[in-house]
């Protein structure tokens, strides 16, 4: 999988995805990643990228010329431009979530545009983009941040990123329930003990525990999931 990250800051995205599992999953060639820097895409002398809206009003809103040579540009640096999904990360856009994170981690190809400003001109939505993504009801400073979120639940479920193949199948929302309890050693800290049935040996019945945790944990800290 190639993803490409479009954003005004760079940085904010490198450090985070440069660690860890996503520093692995890189190294070990699971996901071709690339950080561009949108002004690399601009013309004018003092490369801006922004402008004033048309009709008034606050801030200043991203150009629509470096966006499209930016798309343009690595479109045609992959075998397979049709292959290639264009996303915005915007709060105007679906709300993201992990069914979603599971089907863009079946796409060959994202360019990931990064928000600013007041947002994009809207030419950009209308003509350019696939796919407008929200990572939730608030508005973040720019939209690097809200990439780096995208990126990392979608590579952490390609094959071969994490330790475990079942890891990703067990974490919270991959079956529409929040993840059970989980504990480790001690068995008995301060006085507070571990449920006995993780002690047992008995998966059956250890695994039905998980499945009637999961769901009480639910019901009381994310209700709207079961409507």
């Amino acid at each position: 999988m190639r993803i490409d990250i479009v954003t005004l800051f760079p940085e904010i995205c490198r450090a985070p995805l440069s660690e860890s599992i996503m520093k692995r999953a890189q190294e070990n060639r699971i996901v071709e990643l690339h950080i561009h820097n949108l002004r690399d895409w601009t013309t004018n002398k003092h490369h801006v990228v922004d402008d004033a809206p048309f009709g008034g009003g606050q801030g200043m809103v991203m150009k629509p010329e470096p966006i499209f040579s930016a798309v343009e540009d690595l479109k045609r640096r992959t075998s397979n431009a049709k292959e290639s999904k264009v996303v915005l990360m915007s709060p105007a856009g679906r709300r993201f979530d992990q069914e979603m994170a599971r089907q863009l981690s079946q796409e060959p190809h994202l360019i990931i545009i990064s928000g600013h400003y007041e947002g994009v001109d809207h030419r950009v939505i209308e003509h350019l983009i696939d796919l407008e993504i929200s990572i939730g009801d608030y508005v973040l400073t720019n939209g690097a941040i809200a990439a780096v979120v995208l990126v990392d639940s979608i590579v952490r479920l390609l094959p071969g990123t994490l330790g475990h193949e079942q890891s990703a199948d067990d974490d919270s929302f991959s079956n529409g329930l929040l993840e059970a309890p989980q504990y480790t050693r001690p068995a008995d800290f301060r006085g507070w003990k571990i449920p006995k049935v993780l002690l047992s040996g008995n998966h059956a019945e250890i695994a039905k525990w998980r499945k009637e945790q999961a769901i009480k944990r639910t019901r009381e800290s994310r209700p709207d999931l079961f409507r």
